[in-house]
């Protein structure tokens, strides 16, 4: 057998997580070797899984895409193919496409103690393979890219059209002159629906549950403006900073002020919709802004449908399918040749991969979120949570900076490992995203907890976040130490012994 292939860092995933953290971690410590390791056949992660119709960013490109590469194209809100092609430029022009390994799945990461390093298990090609490595980082998102949740509705087997999920999306699948049901009211929901109007002969979109929508605009003019006049860095850093402070801004006023932000919510549907048009039954939600994501629609498209007649909203719940398509409990018939079910996510952590230190198994459930990133107890290894009201990538910056920055410290004190410890203090349990989404609430039992104070406690906040950075220290609830026994293939440890820190107050 071939000896395993070691890396002083290994990264799982090539999506915008991986490809920042590589880029983070080498910016830093540009003498540790790095390998990634990505499941699909691209790079891409998110943006290569979802094909459907209308697919585009559900937040703004500049905030979306990394503060170190500047997007040149003149929209914010990107379709889907545009984004990949954004990553992979990226990957090749700064060499991190050299490091990925495709085709290769992680089914397990042990931590051994005595030479504190990882070994990971993955199918590669088909065939069992072996990695090792000092560090271990998961940019492998929060959701099932095998399964998403897909409910059974009576008599669906009955159904003589097809049916289809956005994350497995059929190129074949030829919606020409047919009638279409959408079975959701999400980001999906709603960016897949107006791609539909031109080619469909009749497009509803069924939802239990009305959302909020936000309407943006598909290209924003200052922000094209100032890359006339600026040096392009200048004026995306500009552009970046004055997006993420108005997302910020929004969801605080959201959460302090929901009435005010209903209302002003409310005011892009009662100016694009019909004046006699039911908005408290379609577009009226039970619940406060925030609550769940906003949905963003471009230029009011999917209002604009609506009015044009193309669209048709119906506010009901499922009873059961039929041959011809979908009966509501209010006892209407829904006509459909398609089933489109556009109804979420699974949960995941780790990108489904075993985790445990010394053969002992660790639950990700079980463990407090450190940082944002790191799991209690859980040596050299760091996961990517972005934000859950703001782009993601403003918190995959954060983590793989942050990560970076812990790499560079146990490197300049000769540390071979380091995790966070929470120690006897006695503190409340919160959940990790603190969202009403359906999708949420089924797949919290997946997810790590958090606290009820720093640096266990998981921020919603980019802008605090940022300012406190400079003020957080690295010792904080963390245990730093040296192996008993140094590992093939990394370097000598000049440190001897552990070191445990205070547990913040």
């Amino acid at each position: 057998m071939s000896e395993p292939e070691y890396s002083d860092v290994v990264i799982v995933g090539a999506g915008i997580s991986g490809i920042g953290a590589a880029y983070r971690i080498r910016e830093r410590n540009p003498h540790l070797s790095f390998t990634i390791l990505e499941r699909r056949e691209r790079l891409g992660g998110t943006w290569d899984l979802f094909r459907y119709p209308g697919i585009r960013s559900d937040s703004d490109i500049y905030t979306l895409c990394f503060p170190w590469e500047p997007w040149t194209r003149p929209e914010m809100i990107v379709d889907g193919e545009h984004i990949w092609e954004y990553l992979d430029q990226t990957a090749r022009k700064h060499g991190i496409d050299k490091h990925i390994r495709y085709r290769t799945y992680v089914r397990s990461a042990d931590w051994d103690s005595t030479t504190d390093t990882w070994t990971l298990q993955v199918d590669q090609d088909g065939h069992p393979a072996t990695y090792r490595s000092r560090f271990v980082f998961f940019g492998t998102g929060y959701f099932n890219y095998d399964e998403p949740y897909a409910p059974t509705f009576p008599g669906m087997e009955a159904f003589r059209g097809d049916v289809v999920h956005p994350q497995r999306w059929p190129e074949s699948l030829d919606l020409a002159g047919k009638r279409i049901v959408v079975i959701g009211s999400g980001a999906t929901a709603v960016s897949l629906i107006p791609s539909l109007t031109d080619t469909a002969t009749h497009v509803t979109m069924l939802q239990r549950t009305p959302s909020y929508m936000i309407s943006s605009v598909k290209i924003e003019p200052t922000a094209v403006a100032l890359r006339k006049f600026l040096p392009l860095k200048l004026a995306h850093g500009i552009v970046r900073w004055r997006n993420a402070v108005v997302a910020v801004v929004m969801w605080v006023v959201a959460r302090r002020a929901p009435e005010f932000s209903r209302r002003f919510l409310r005011r892009t549907a009662e100016r694009t919709l019909p004046a006699d048009y039911d908005i408290d039954t379609h577009f009226n939600p039970p619940y406060n802004p925030w609550d769940q994501r906003l949905c963003f629609i471009i230029g009011a498209d999917l209002y604009k449908e609506i009015a044009r007649g193309r669209v048709e909203m119906v506010t009901d719940h499922v009873d059961h399918v039929d041959a011809a398509g979908i009966v509501l409990r209010s006892g209407r018939h829904l006509d459909a040749d398609v089933i489109v079910t556009a109804t979420g996510l699974q949960l995941q952590s780790l990108g489904g991969a075993a985790l445990s230190v010394d053969g002992s198994q660790v639950n990700p459930h079980d463990r407090f979120l450190y940082r944002r990133h790191m799991l209690q107890d859980v040596p050299n290894a760091a996961w990517c949570v972005g934000y859950t009201n703001a782009s993601w990538t403003l918190g995959a910056d954060l983590t793989a900076k942050s990560f970076a920055k812990l790499l560079a410290y146990m490197d300049s004190h000769g540390y071979t490992h380091a995790y966070p410890h929470v120690g006897t203090v006695d503190m409340a349990e919160e959940p990790a995203f603190k969202l009403e989404s359906g999708y949420v609430k089924r797949g919290l039992h997946l997810l790590p907890k958090t606290g009820s104070r720093r640096p266990w406690q998981m921020s919603q906040n980019f802008l605090l976040d940022v300012l406190r950075r400079p003020f957080e220290s690295i010792e904080d609830s963390m245990v730093f130490g040296r192996a008993a026994t140094a590992s093939a293939g990394s370097a000598p440890s000049r440190a001897t012994g552990t070191r445990t820190t205070r547990m913040s107050s």
